[in-house]
């Protein structure tokens, strides 16, 4: 699935008063719409539906659950004996991860975590996240995902927006837990290390790798974290104590989920209970009779932090009874490549990138793929001749779809029927059952078939709105419910949607959003520099890459410097790859920098290649 301008995968906004009062009960202001000028329903609504699959419903019904929480409780309850996770040559049974969920709920209670209180989780692809996230859920609380990979700047912002005053992180990044507290409202810090929940760390295999990664890789730096409180131990007083059933509403929020915009100031997209069951709804009746087998399994190489992975791998599978494979470093190509040497999973999910890592690894290309039903692409544009390449070596397609934070995300998919009968052809695919599309003009009406407009979606699982930014959700969520996403985008007679174009600056390496903004303030405050400007610029093997135009204050400041600054300050794959340095940046007569001046430039120079 696509994410944003075919970036990383992310209720209709409701009356003013509504909103207001739920926003209230959360601490956030409630959302502000944007009053527009109306205009005639376009030609495009609903077309789409002939093109369905004939067993695909148009609506699906989001009262079915009433949150995520009892969602959980069922598909634990009836999938009990079976393996819901696989991590480390290790299975978590539906059974214990129910039971480790509902210990680690009633401990974050007897600590004194309330309902609608924000819990970070800051951890990789291991047992330790659905325990924590279903556990957070259970408690009431809303759940603020964090990369782990963040710096002590990205983390400590996030941190401070969101209001946390609960961290659960991985003992490799506490070091950056440490220097990133200051400031924050954070005062409950959890540590876990990742052979803790190999049988609650009393296989001996749990603690050897504990031993090997702290003491011989040395790949736990020192930190000073005196309030830490071991997950195990958490667990354990969690036994111990009754939970308190909280019942969370529809409108209740689930997830804080950060997404940058253009900006560059990461907010955090208030996703509720309703809006995540109604994409994992939606999704799963997408692809479900696809996926009818005894027990599906997945292999789940994308974070579970990020949106895509979370709707897609950990809720969707969990309404299968499917069995997830984490893979924690997706990078570690030959790593990945042992675990799943005897594996034979019936659906992936992978960006572009890791399909095309994949594809060069010859022990994946001489892998029998008859058990494989449905690939699945996320996070960026999928590039033909990786689709091309994959559906060669395996016989199957990779089926994108498109979506963004603020939708849970996912907005459209391809069918899978369809999409297996033809070539790779680059559409989003449909919009997902109850879901609206339009696409709207610069002069604010509506397109109709084969017209280009900025792509504007409207469902329920259309987020609530930006925590604390009345304003900016007043820029994306008009009075009717319409989010803009900022891309440009047309849609064909069948009903299928193609992007043409992207509004917003933003940058898609592999999947991740990169702002120009941030990029841009943190280089700015090099007191060599005297102006910057980022783009994205085509890269093969990651989508887009990062390069920056500096203007030097200190004719000596070198490239190497830069870098070097960013590093510190920026998550690996923000950093910028390419760094030109020139007397001047293009802008406007009023002095904003042409971002896009530059971007053509870019794009001219490749041309003849």
């Amino acid at each position: 699935m696509t994410q944003p301008t075919q970036a990383p995968l992310s209720p209709a906004a409701g009356s003013a008063a509504a909103a207001s009062a739920a926003n209230a009960a959360s601490e956030a202001p409630a959302p502000v719409p944007a009053a527009r000028t109306s205009h005639p329903a376009p030609n495009t609504d609903g077309i789409w539906y002939a093109s369905y699959p004939a067993d695909v419903p148009h609506d699906i019904d989001v009262a079915q659950y009433e949150s995520l929480v009892q969602f959980f409780d069922e598909c634990t309850a009836k999938f009990r004996e079976r393996v819901a996770y696989v991590s480390v040559g290790a299975n978590l049974t539906y059974g214990e991860l129910g039971r480790k969920a509902t210990a680690f709920a009633a401990y974050l209670q007897s600590i004194g975590v309330k309902p609608g209180e924000r819990v970070a989780i800051m951890l990789p692809n291991t047992f330790q996240y659905p325990v924590s996230l279903f556990g957070v859920l259970k408690a009431g609380a809303v759940v603020v995902n964090v990369n782990p990979l963040y710096t002590v700047r990205e983390l400590a912002h996030q941190l401070k927006d969101s209001g946390a005053q609960t961290l659960i992180a991985f003992e490799n990044f506490a070091k950056t837990v440490e220097q990133a507290l200051p400031g924050t409202k954070v005062k409950n810090v959890i540590v876990t290390g990742l052979g803790d929940l190999l049988a609650d760390g009393l296989n001996p295999k749990g603690r050897l790798l504990n031993f090997m990664l702290r003491h011989v890789k040395k790949m736990v730096p020192a930190y000073n974290l005196p309030q830490a409180v071991p997950l195990l131990t958490a667990l354990s007083t969690g036994y111990t104590r009754p939970l308190i059933p909280m019942r969370a509403a529809h409108d209740d929020i689930a997830f804080l989920q950060y997404t940058g915009g253009t900006t560059g100031v990461a907010k955090g997209a208030m996703l509720t209970h309703r809006n995540m069951i109604a994409n994992l709804l939606q999704a799963k009746a997408w692809a479900e009779r696809q996926l009818n087998g005894e027990v599906e399994t997945v292999l789940t190489p994308l974070p579970l932090y990020h949106i895509y992975s979370l709707t897609v791998n950990a809720l969707i599978f969990m309404g299968l009874g499917g069995r997830n494979i984490l893979i924690a470093n997706p990078r570690d190509i030959k790593r990945v490549m042992m675990i799943i040497r005897h594996e034979k999973f019936t659906g992936m999910t992978a960006v572009n990138t890791l399909y095309n890592a994949f594809l060069e690894n010859e022990e994946f290309r001489k892998r029998d793929f008859s058990n494989l039903k449905l690939a699945m692409a996320g996070g960026m544009a999928t590039q033909k001749a990786v689709a091309d390449r994959f559906k060669a070596v395996t016989g199957k397609p990779i089926i994108e779809g498109y979506g963004l934070t603020e939708c849970s995300p996912i907005v459209s998919m391809n069918p899978v029927d369809l999409t297996s009968l033809r070539d790779f052809e680059g559409s989003i695919g449909l919009p997902a059952p109850s879901t609206q599309v339009r696409f709207r003009k610069d002069d604010g009406s509506w397109a109709n078939i084969g017209e280009a407009g900025e792509l504007c979606v409207k469902g329920p699982q259309v987020m609530k709105g930006y925590w604390n930014r009345p304003e900016e959700t007043a820029k994306v969520i008009d009075d009717d419910g319409w989010l803009a996403t900022g891309d440009i985008g047309v849609m064909d007679s069948r009903g299928f949607i193609r992007l043409i174009d992207r509004k917003k600056d933003m940058i898609i390496v592999s999947g991740f959003n990169v702002y120009p903004n941030e990029v841009e303030d943190v280089i700015a405050a090099h007191p060599d520099v005297r102006e910057v400007a980022a783009i994205g610029v085509p890269d093969a093997a990651q989508g887009e890459r990062v390069k920056v135009f500096i203007v030097r204050r200190n004719p000596s400041l070198t490239a190497e410097q830069v870098i070097a600054h960013c590093r510190k300050n920026l998550t690996a794959y923000k950093v910028p790859k390419l760094v030109e340095f020139r007397d001047e940046l293009p802008q406007t007569n009023v002095g904003k920098i042409l971002r896009r001046a530059l971007r053509d430039e870019e794009l001219a120079k490749q041309k003849p290649a």
